[in-house]
This record gives structure tokens, sequence and C-alpha cells, in this order.
């Protein structure tokens, strides 16, 4: 007996983590790192969030652009993330300082998101498990009261007293009257955390260890849960809502792309960091663009495939837009399901099925984000630090501080954090991740060949063209906004253009033709591209997918202005929640992970207490123009010729040795 115990205990908690070639602990399989980073994704937002976005802006034409946001910006946007944290071997900050020092504040930044995120998102575990104990008596006690048994029995709320705006401003703010603690909301937490621990306090053999019973188990729970609600006595009615139905008239409404584009955006989980502390626990050749397109594909086919169990409930309680106000993820996750729920035969069996299924993925959410702060933690400490004391310690100090959240108006702080720290901080993140990478690095390069005014003069044109525009996009008309954004751009590019010497470098193909061409090519597109033809070296070895030629020019210029542009919706909601203390809390919060990401662009050097000592130096690089880098960490400054790294480049490649 006590054999087969061993044998339990040593596959549950391997008692030796895998290592890389470099001594840097390894998944133990690429499907390990595949359900983990996966879990980082799909979480109960999928089940919950995603069905109430469709359901308001229900029809067919949701997946216009839904699809374009997936390939435009998801798909990009992770490839950029899983394949610096596999090819520079290191958490969020250590990946940006080897791409340039001046990034480090991006990094940082995306670590403080998931550390903000982390500790409200368990208190929505909490009300899910809140749920999950009361599933158990029969009947359920929130059949025929769901609404009353929701804020009175679960989050326990207290309603405040409301503030006033009047015509000179703000008369008076909101006043919150409950600031108890919930005894029961402060238990579940205390488990929650314990759970969380668990998944991830040995590293990545036991994360990926759990990552098969938090991911897995869900998906086969979800398809038993599918398959009931889409047989539900007029599920069909519900479901051709939402894949039988097209309104082309909503396809040239504004708020249906920015929902769109913010659902996939939010739904992949980009900008919190973990994908790339997760890519640097990858064997360091591994097939990074593959790993990040089927991260993506799952995800939103997951989504799609889930939201069919919602329009069966939809159907079976006739629930339609034209009877029913706007849904939010808490309406259909804690109102609608369980009044559906409520309703079926074998209600208890079902309740507890569905809250267990929710419970599971928001675990396998939550840890990936504190997984974050530790790999920053053992990247910068690991060598004086245990990475299980590490872990306790965080989440004790999480657990501490989430209990604000545990109390009468843990709901509406939690509101007012969530939408700043979602609207403004990760959105900003992740817009820095793709327009400075594609900007600073190997900007020596560029001085080299182009002389820093150019230089200078075409980036400003760049930024100033986006901060401008959407301001006056605001303020005056969408027309005017976008006329004085390209205005400003093509001006800088113009004049720049001008100011420019003639690289002595050639540039690829076309952009070789004329002195001005091979200007613009090196204003424009070099820094992309020579980081695309630089990651290329790893990630794209052997039988690996390369990271494409329009991959650089579409992170710079297509998907860096879309974010920028959703960036820019939040200020002008938050006029009007100025009298609302929670939401000005939230709203200087996110500010301070944007104070972060800036000032290290100025500032390096005040960062370096957060990189590790034997890496400080690996962002600063010689000018090469026109030569790939040999990406081995702490060797930088080791350069090879066109071609002679990689066992596999494409004949774009090849075409650009200088």
């Amino acid at each position: 007996m006590s054999a087969i115990l061993t044998k339990i205990r040593n596959f549950l908690i391997p008692s030796e983590t895998k290592k890389s070639e470099d001594g840097r602990d390894q998944w133990p399989s690429r499907t390990a790192f595949l359900l983990a980073s996966l879990g980082g994704a799909v979480g109960q937002g999928n089940i919950i969030r995603y069905p109430s976005q469709v359901f308001n802006n229900v029809g067919l034409q949701w997946f216009v652009p839904y699809l374009m946001a997936i390939f435009l910006l998801a798909i990009p946007t992770l490839i950029l993330e899983v394949a610096i944290g596999q090819a520079y071997r290191g958490g969020a900050v250590a990946a940006y300082n080897n791409m340039n020092r001046r990034l480090r504040g991006v990094g940082l930044a995306s670590i403080m998101v998931s550390s903000v995120v982390v500790v409200y998102f368990v208190i929505i575990l909490v009300w899910i498990m809140t749920y999950f104990r009361h599933s158990f008596t029969s009947p359920l006690p929130w059949e025929g009261r769901t609404e009353e048994f929701y804020y009175t029995q679960v989050l326990r709320q207290v309603d405040p007293t409301p503030g006033v705006i009047g015509p000179n401003g703000v008369e008076s703010f909101f006043d919150y009257n409950g600031m108890g603690l919930v005894g029961e909301a402060v238990g579940w937490s205390a488990f929650i955390w314990f759970c969380v621990y668990l998944c991830m306090f040995n590293g990545v053999g036991i994360t990926g260890r759990a990552a098969y019973f938090t991911m897995a188990l869900p998906i086969f729970m979800t398809i038993i849960l599918l398959g009931r609600c889409c047989s539900l006595e007029n599920a069909g009615r519900g479901i051709r809502l939402y894949f039988a139905t097209w309104d082309s008239s909503s396809i040239a409404s504004g708020q249906l792309w920015q929902t769109a584009t913010g659902q996939v955006f939010f739904s992949t989980g980009v900008g919190f960091g973990y994908y790339i502390a997760y890519a640097s626990y990858n064997s360091k050749w591994a097939n990074a663009v593959q790993d990040a397109t089927i991260i993506v594909c799952s995800n939103c086919l997951f989504e799609t495939i889930a939201a069919f169990a919602v329009f069966g409930v939809v159907g079976y309680l006739d629930i339609n837009p034209s009877n029913t106000p706007r849904l939010g993820a808490f309406e259909i996750g804690f109102l609608t399901y369980p009044a559906a729920i409520a309703a079926m035969p074998g209600a208890n069996f079902w309740a507890v099925l569905f809250f267990l299924t929710l419970m599971l993925l928001g675990i396998s959410s939550t840890y990936p984000m504190l997984d974050v702060i530790v790999t920053a933690i053992m990247d910068r400490y690991g060598h004086k630090l245990q990475r299980p004391i590490v872990a306790a310690v965080l989440v004790v100090v999480a657990f501490l501080i989430s209990l604000m959240y545990c109390s009468q108006f843990g709901y509406y702080l939690l509101d007012g954090v969530d939408r700043w720290i979602n609207n403004l901080a990760l959105v900003f993140v992740v817009w820095s991740e793709l327009a400075l990478s594609t900007t600073i690095y190997r900007f020596k390069d560029v001085f080299t060949e182009t002389g820093k005014p150019a230089w200078a003069v075409y980036n400003g044109g760049y930024f100033l063209g986006q901060i401008l525009g959407v301001a006056v996009g605001h303020g005056v008309s969408g027309g005017a906004g976008a006329g004085l954004g390209f205005g400003i751009f093509f001006l800088g590019v113009i004049v720049s253009v001008f100011l420019c010497k003639t690289p002595t470098v050639s540039a690829p193909r076309f952009w070789n033709n004329n002195a001005y061409l091979k200007r613009f090519w090196f204003l424009a597109f070099y820094s992309g591209n020579q980081l695309r033809r630089d990651l290329n070296v790893i990630v794209g070895s052997g039988k690996n997918w390369n990271i494409p030629m329009f991959w650089s020019p579409l992170i710079r210029y297509i998907s860096a202005p879309i974010l920028f542009i959703v960036y820019s919706f939040a200020y002008p909601e938050f006029w009007t929640l100025r009298n609302d203390p929670v939401y000005i809390f939230g709203f200087i919060l996110a500010h301070f992970c944007l104070i972060f990401a800036v000032c290290a662009l100025v500032l390096p050097r005040y960062y370096d207490v957060f990189v590790p000592m034997h890496r400080l130096d690996d962002g600063k690089r010689v000018a090469a123009p026109g030569v790939l880098e040999n990406l081995i960490v702490g060797q930088n400054e080791d350069m090879v010729e066109t071609g002679s790294r990689s066992p596999k480049l494409s004949d774009d490649d090849l075409k650009e040795k200088p």
C-alpha cells in the first residue's frame, strides 16, 4: 500500500523537475505547457462573459470582427510573447530587458497588472463556491428568487448612498455604508488560495500535472453541460439567435467592433506576462509560433462551442434582446444559468456540475497570474530563495490583500478596479509591447544607417498621430480624428525621409530599388523585421514554423493602433463616474502601471533592481545593421552573418544579407 501511495505522490509532486540544456526548469511535456497556457486563457469568462457579449450583439455578424480580431490582434501578439519568453529564457522583466533595457518597464507593468487582477479574481471564485455549497441543498435555495439570493446571500452587499454630478461638477460622492467582512467569503478565499498554492508551489513540474486536472476535466464537464442545455425544451430558439440570425445593419456599428475586439483581447489573456513566463520554461527550440496559434485558436473555439449551452438556456427561458436588457457576465453566470438549472429535473446534479466547472476553470486562470510574480522573483533571487517559500509568502500576502474584496462592498470595489485595470492598464501594456518593441529593438542600427533626427521625426509622427488622432476623434468627431492622425503620420514620413541619410546596408527586394524607398524601409520596418529575423534564429529552427514576413508590419501598423483606439475609450467613461471613490481608486491604480511602463524608457537604470544581476547588460547591443544576432543569454555581442546560425531560414531572410 505504501508503495502505491509513494507512486501517486511522485506522480503528483515530482521529486525532480526536468531541466533544459541551459539549466532552467522545463515543462514535463509540450502538452503540459499547452494545457497550462490554455488554463490562463480559458476561464469562466469563456462560459459566461463571451455569451453575454454575443447576446448583446446577437447574430452571425458578430463573427466578422471577432475573427478579424483573432488574426489581426490575438495571434500576432501571442507570437511575440511566447517567442521572447522562449528565446530570452526569462520572465516578463528579463525577457523585455533582453530585447532592450528601456523596455523593462513594459515587463514590470505586465507583472503589476497580474498582481492586481489575481487578487480580485479570486473573489469571483468565492461567489462560485458559495453557489457550489448551496447546490447540495434541495430544493435549490435560489429557486424562485434568483436575484434576491445573489445579492443578499452571495454578495451580502449593502447599497451605497449615490453621489451627484451637477452642472458645475461633482456635488457629492458615493458613500459606501457596508464595510464589514463576510465570514463565508473569507473562508472560501483562504481555501481557494490554498488550492492555487498546490497548483504551482514547486514549479512547472507540478503545474504541468495540475493543468491536466484543472483544464482537461472542465472541458469534459463542459461537454456534458453542453449536451444537457442544448436538449432543453425550446433550446433551438436560442441557438437560432446565436447561429442562424443575421443583422447587416449592425456591421456598421462601432459598438460591435469595439466589443468583439475587446472580447478576443481579454479572452486570450495577452499582457499579463504568464505566456512569457511559461514559454521561458519551454525547450529553447520549441515550436513557438505553432504553440501560440494553437493556444489562441483553441481558446476561441472553446468559447464559441461553449456558448451553445448558454443559448440553449436562453431559448429555454424565452429570453431575447427584444424582451431583455443587456446582459453582463455576472448576470449570465449568477442569474440566468442558476434560474434555468433550478427549473431542470435533477437540478442539484446540474448545479454541482456547473459551479464545479466554473471553479476549476477559474483556478486554472488564477495560478498562471501568480506564477508571473514567482517567475520574476526567482529570475532575480533564485540563487538565494526556494520557490515553495516564495510561493507561500505570495499566497499569504495575496490572501490578506484580497480580504478587502471579501467585504460587503467587495462587489463594487471589484467593478471599480477591474474596469480600469482591463480597459486602461492592460490595453496600454499590450499596446506598449507591440509599438515599442518594433520601435526600440536594435534602434542603434537605425541610427547608424539613417541618423537620429530622421528616426526621431518618423517615430514622433507615428506616436503623435495616434495620440492626437484619438484625442480629436473623441473631442470633435471620428472623421476629424482619423484625418489628423493620418496627416501627422504622413507628414512625419515625408519629413523624415528627406532628413534621412541613405543607408549603406541593403534593404530587401522592392525597397532596395532607390534611395528614398531604402530610407523609408529602414525607418518604418527595420526594427520590427530585425526582431522577427533574430527570433526566427531560435523559434524558427529546424521544422518549426517561422514568424512570417508580414508579422512585424502587422503588429506595428494595425494591431497597435487598434489597441490605442480601444484604450482611448476609457477616459470619456471615467468622466461620468468621477464621483465614485472605488472608480477613482481603480483609475489611479491603473495609471501606476502606465507610469512604470513609461518611466523605464527614460530612466532604465532605476529598474536594475528588478533584473537578474548577471543579465543587466543583456539589452545592450553594438550597432550591426543587417546582421543576425545569436540569441544566447549573456552573449548578446556574439553576432553571426545572416543564415549562419539557423538551420532553417526563409529565402527572404537570405536575401537580406548585407
